[in-house]
């Protein structure tokens, strides 16, 4: 397949990637095991985490994110053409990144007798992939800037509740996971302000635009700090919260 080119120039970090190559089908789906079987997300059920059960379920649905993202990442460079060669450098540095995440994620859950794919799992963070090919100024905005950036918000909540029931192996990957996100963040933002400077647009209304259009909400509580080193100004943030709902 065209994509495990990109794959292997995973290990070759200072390679001049210039342009993806051209795909051999017009797909684009990447490969994936068999399981997990995917459903609606509102069908993944939910569990407290003090029990391993529960903790297994945070697991698997966190595995999952990261897995997801390391397509997502590898989908950037192969699907649109004619970037500078930083840019591909990016993503295919974040799909190291995640590839590794997710690496540490299965090694937690078989700690913890689970494995990867045992467990349900939704496909909405591929469809946001789907939703974005056609326009790399809408994937940056949308897959990095507001989905990615969910997990800037989110993350410390779930480290704050495992600290609380004592999983401390759990909490150290999370720590791990939310520090380098930050920089996946900030590449979003970083190419997407290149894309908007190429098309003569101010970033901040364009992305308020964009939210608008796709119908695009975000929710409180913001993790402020993590966002600022992500690319986002304070006035953006507190524009964001106002947003109609």
């Amino acid at each position: 397949m065209v994509k495990c080119g990109w794959v292997a120039a995973l290990v070759l970090p200072e390679g001049d990637f210039g342009a993806p190559p051209v795909a051999e089908d017009g797909a684009g789906v990447p490969g994936r095991p068999e399981r997990p079987a995917l459903i609606r997300p509102r069908d993944v059920p939910h569990r407290g985490l003090g029990s391993v059960a529960g903790r297994v379920a945070l697991l698997h649905a966190v595995a999952h994110i990261e897995f997801n993202a390391i397509n997502l990442a590898l989908d950037a460079c192969w699907r649109f053409r004619g970037m500078p060669a930083d840019y591909y450098r990016d993503w295919l540095s974040v799909a190291q990144d995640e590839a590794r995440h997710f690496s540490l994620l299965s090694a937690r859950l078989a700690q913890l007798g689970a494995a990867y794919g045992e467990l349900p799992a939704h496909n909405g963070l591929w469809e946001a992939a789907e939703k974005t090919a056609t326009d790399p100024l809408l994937r940056m905005a949308l897959v990095p800037r507001v989905l990615e950036a969910r997990g800037l918000d989110v993350t410390p909540g779930m480290i704050g509740r495992l600290t609380e029931v004592g999983d401390a192996e759990t909490v150290a990957i999370l720590r791990v996971i939310l520090d380098e996100e930050v920089r996946h963040v900030a590449i979003g933002t970083r190419w997407f302000e290149f894309l908007c400077g190429q098309r003569g647009l101010e970033p901040q209304p364009t992305f308020a635009r964009l939210l608008a259009e796709h119908r695009v909400r975000v929710a409180p509580p913001l993790n402020r700090e993590a966002r600022v080193r992500a690319g986002f100004a304070e006035d953006e943030m507190d524009a964001l919260l106002a947003a109609p709902r």
